[in-house]
């Protein structure tokens, strides 16, 4: 049980906890939410005990470990087995221990105590976590200082998972991950044996891998059972009710005021004036709960181009012999929103710089519309910035004939704000760097948006706006994240990346996260097929979308065919000085022809697939 009693603590005169109290039965899973900066990492430090409290106190079980991921795993030439090993101490000493102990009785005792601790198992549960994140078994025997400071992350993270903390402190876990190591680990906490303290901006995590959410806000803590789409309801209702009542005291003051402002210097009506003075005395105010603002983006809007806007004819990609990716035929249209699916060394990112530009075929043919343009965000972009500059110093190198005001409002159009705008990328939040680089990624308008891992250091807010965004945006858009709710709400393509091909997925996320969990095993015969679950509201909603998406594709694709068949009904195009410019709004047609083909088809099996969610619904 972890017990937090009246604790407060201050930083630098500004206090983040005020007289809190919270209690964690043993073996709870909890996820710490809140808006950035509330001090939900200062929480962690102050429960590891590396800082100190003003009031309260903190209390375990007595020689309960506690346990988290450290910053950087050293660059060492252990290899990544061994590194995760030797994590867990008392299975290290007890092993160096019984290589010297002579005693009959001592040697007896290690060895009981190594069997109780299945020691012998060590190295196999060692392998799966490492493999689970992402791990190929070579790898595994690699040293630690063959790999760059994200992937030694993952080390630590499987090194602190392997020993098995009673209570397990994660500070965004998933920000290290890709798609099927944040599946991977949500999987492994729902399961783990012990205490989980987890601070998270994943909803599917905090969904699936948690049952309480513990909530900081306001100075305070308050515990509410269930995910965070529950623990959203709970709140939503919480802060309607206290508006409300805030308001009726708001009210109920103005009234007591306004008779004290008329009244309490006439005589006959003094008295009643200070009892009503009085009464707003004693009135307690009722402040309603502090929201986080929605954040939103401001993507600007581009031209529309004829489709395809990019396409790929048995093309290669890769950096030496052998490629990396083959025989890649696929095409893009412009209201495309694509997620890019497939275990880590694939090639998703070499598929994304190769869309991108940043990467020329090795083979075959990339054809592209004349004025595409297109935008490409990846995380080590963040990092990139320049941080002795400010956010306006790096708009004004791009766009140095702007007036400031004008640089100033587009910053302010991704949350960006007058105060941020003038302060060093240095001393900006990772949130705010990470609109920076969305800003800087998006700001020539491009047809064609490339997102790998846009959501880490974006609250939950934050995501939320973005989802927004991409979804009014009018550009194509190629999605690599692990997010699984922006992927859902966002992408309505599948693309799998995997054995050196690029092929459309046929499945839905929920298929493609089922196989991955199953390690891609065949199901054992005779077994009976699980039940399918009923979709929830969500889901059904989310179907919907994609069925409006596909019939607005499907009317744009028929508007454009039929200005295309004006043009060509044109009996003065078949000149034979404009032969050539015939020829090339005959391909028009063909291609809007084949995409139109394209189109319906995704809209009568999005059609398919939500008559069947009703069904189930129902």
């Amino acid at each position: 049980m972890l017990r937090l009693d009246d604790i407060s603590f201050a930083i630098g005169g500004r206090r983040l906890i005020d007289h809190a109290s919270v209690t964690i039965p043993q073996g709870h899973k909890v996820g710490l939410v809140g808006r950035n900066g509330t001090g939900k990492t200062t929480l962690f430090r102050l429960i590891r005990g590396e800082l100190a409290l003003e009031t309260g106190q903190i209390t375990l079980p007595p020689r309960a470990r506690i346990g988290g991921v450290d910053q950087e795993v050293p660059g060492s030439q252990e290899s990544l087995l061994d590194t995760v090993l030797k994590a867990d101490r008392e299975r290290a000493d007890l092993l160096a221990e019984s290589e010297t102990a002579t005693d009959a009785a001592r040697i007896a005792e290690i060895q009981t105590r190594l069997a109780d601790i299945d020691a012998w198992s060590a190295e196999a549960r060692a392998a799966a976590i490492l493999k689970g994140l992402g791990f190929t078994d070579a790898e595994q025997r690699m040293p630690c200082a063959a790999f760059s400071g994200g992937w030694r992350m993952r080390v630590a993270l499987a090194a602190v998972l392997f020993s098995q903390p009673d209570l397990l402190l994660l500070d965004e876990p998933t920000n290290y991950l890709d798609l099927e190591g944040a599946l991977w680990l949500e999987s492994y906490l729902a399961r783990y044996p012990h205490t989980v303290l987890v601070i998270s901006h994943d909803r599917e995590l905090l969904n699936r891998a948690v049952g309480h959410i513990l909530h900081l806000e306001d100075r305070k803590l308050t515990l509410y059972q269930g995910g965070y789409d529950t623990f959203a309801r709970t709140r939503a209702a919480k802060v309607a009710a206290a508006q409300a009542e805030a308001k009726k005291q708001e009210a109920r003051r103005a009234h007591l005021q306004s008779y004290v402002d008329r009244f309490r210097y006439k005589a006959d009506k003094a008295k009643q004036a200070q009892a009503r003075l009085k009464a707003l005395a004693r009135m307690q105010p009722i402040t309603p709960p502090q929201e986080a603002a929605l954040r939103a983006f401001s993507f600007p809007e581009p031209e529309e181009l004829s489709p395809p806007i990019l396409r790929l004819e048995e093309a290669a990609a890769g950096y030496d012999a052998p490629p990396v990716l083959s025989r890649l035929d696929l095409r893009i249209d412009q209201d495309d929103r694509i997620a890019l699916l497939g275990r880590n060394g694939e090639g998703k990112s070499t598929l994304a710089k190769l869309l991108s530009g940043r990467l020329d075929p090795m083979a075959g043919r990339l054809h592209h519309a004349a004025r595409l343009r297109v935008g490409y965000f990846a995380q080590h972009q963040v990092d990139e910035l320049r941080v002795a500059d400010t956010p306006l110093d790096h708009l004004r190198r791009l766009r140095p004939d702007t007036p400031p005001p004008k640089l100033r409002a587009r910053l302010g159009g991704f949350g960006i704000g007058a105060d941020q705008a003038d302060t060093p990328v240095g001393s900006l939040s990772g949130g705010q760097k990470a609109r920076l680089s969305l800003m800087l990624a998006t700001l020539d308008a491009p047809h064609l948006l490339i997102l790998d891992e846009p959501t880490n250091h974006l609250d939950i807010e934050s995501r939320e706006a973005l989802v927004e965004a991409l979804t009014a945006y009018s550009g194509a858009v190629i999605l690599v994240s692990h997010d699984m709710h922006l992927l859902r709400l966002v992408a309505d393509r599948l693309w799998l990346v995997k054995d050196g091909r690029v092929r459309p997925y046929e499945g839905d996320l929920e298929s493609y996260r089922q196989m991955l969990l199953a390690g891609d095993a065949p199901a054992r015969p005779g077994k009976p097929a699980p039940k399918p679950r009923r979709p929830g509201r969500e889901q059904i909603l989310a179907l919907r979308q994609e069925v409006k998406k596909c019939e607005e594709r499907v009317e744009k694709l028929n508007e454009m065919r039929d200005r295309i068949a004006a043009k060509l009904a044109d009996p003065a195009l078949y000149d034979d000085a404009r032969h050539e410019e015939a020829a090339e709004w005959q391909k028009k047609y063909a291609e809007v022809m084949a995409g139109l083909d394209r189109a319906e088809g995704l809209w009568m099996a999005a059609l398919e697939r939500l008559e069947a969610a009703d069904g189930q619904a129902g």
